[in-house]
């Protein structure tokens, strides 16, 4: 991975917001800026007239892991806080103005920090947008995760049956995914059958999966630090046609959405034309989230696929940066009525100089158990 590039980039974001050092306390942004992916540490960086010195900072537990992993930066071991003891760094570096990251750091914390000399400037998600475009190898990481997540999807359908536990099949499907590889799951495994399949965030329980109706599998792996993320329906026993029409809906919705995809389109255009479908076949009101998400080393990262904000009376309406070439999405549109069922269908997909890639393999047409 580009390390010194993504480092050099940083140290142009912040002199852009004018702070002279800066603390990152989020687990994920200091993987993403120097390699460490252990689970405590902070990174602190000054800003020099040369560009910028990094020093992370974290305790016993990983001191040979810091020493293999962290790039372009020192590796402090500490014996009182890491975040204390990178302050005091960036302290001795003179920096003036140091920013934190505001939407990772408690308030207790923060105030911890105050009587330590420099300005504390909070920010907000300087980081991220810069991970939002991928590199070239953190794609073809991404890519290899959907792969893997993929493989298994036609294995774990042999478990769906009548009286099995949802929770059953959610271990199988985790199961086969650790034998192949994957370093965890990137979030719980989503399995909802029959009438619980309404519920868009249905995590897998004891529930046994129903003779008949919609069944939502909704799960990603992690491989190589990089999440995946993919939702495929299928239907036990015989389906009648509204349930029918219903797949046929999100299935075309989710379609539009992926055509709407592509360098400088924003991404509530394309939120819009998967929602414009399901609202012609009389769905609007049951699709009740958003369309999609940015995935990377975090499962949920920026771009959100939602509505444009809604303008407030005398102002213009807020501004919406457009995807770009690099951007790794997911496009997952759905429709849950209470009592019957839900539908969900999602892909991951790159956004490219003239378009998109489809990442997920697996086909979407309806599979009848």
């Amino acid at each position: 991975m580009d390390f010194k590039g993504r480092q050099e980039r940083l140290a142009e974001a912040l002199r852009r917001e004018r702070v002279d050092g800066f603390l990152v306390s989020h687990m994920a942004n200091v993987r993403y800026l120097c390699g460490f992916s252990g689970s405590s540490g902070t990174l602190a960086v000054s800003l020099t007239k040369q560009g910028a010195k990094l020093a992370f900072f974290t305790d016993g537990r990983y001191t040979e892991q810091a020493k293999e992993q962290v790039q372009g930066a020192r590796v402090a071991i500490s014996q009182t806080a890491a975040l204390t003891e990178a302050m005091k760094w960036l302290a001795g570096q003179k920096t003036q103005r140091i920013g934190f990251e505001a939407s990772h750091m408690a308030v207790a914390v923060k105030e911890a920090l105050v009587p330590v000399r420099g300005k504390l400037v909070p920010t907000k998600e300087m980081v991220e947008r810069l991970r939002m475009v991928k590199e070239p190898r953190e794609i073809a990481q991404i890519h290899a995760a959907v792969n893997l997540a993929s493989s298994v999807f036609a294995t774990v359908l042999q478990s769906i049956k009548p009286g099995v536990p949802e929770s059953r099949v959610a271990a199988e499907l985790e199961y086969l995914c650790r034998r192949l590889g994957a370093e965890g799951m990137s979030f719980a495994t989503l399995v909802s059958a029959g009438a619980r399949s309404a519920m868009p965030h249905g995590v897998a329980s004891t529930a046994p999966i129903p003779a008949k109706g919609f069944v939502i599998l909704d799960f990603g792996v992690i491989l190589g630090g990089y999440c995946s993320d993919m939702t495929r329906t299928v239907h036990v026993g015989a389906i009648d046609q509204k349930s029918k029409k219903m797949y046929e809906a999100v299935k075309r919705a989710q379609q539009a959405g992926l055509d709407a995809v592509g360098p400088g389109v924003k991404p509530s255009e394309v939120d819009r034309a998967a929602r414009k479908v399901l609202e012609s076949a009389g769905l609007g009101k049951y699709f009740t989230h958003s369309t999609g998400h940015g995935v990377g080393l975090e499962i949920h990262e920026p771009p959100g696929l939602r509505k444009a904000a809604k303008r407030k009376a005398g102002q213009k309406r807020p501004a919406e940066a457009p995807l770009e070439a690099g951007m790794v999405i997911t496009v997952e549109p759905g429709a849950y009525i209470p009592g019957m069922g839900g539908v969900r269908i999602e892909d991951m997909v790159v956004v490219t100089e003239k378009g998109r890639q489809i990442l997920t393999p697996t086909s979407k047409d309806l599979i009848l158990l």
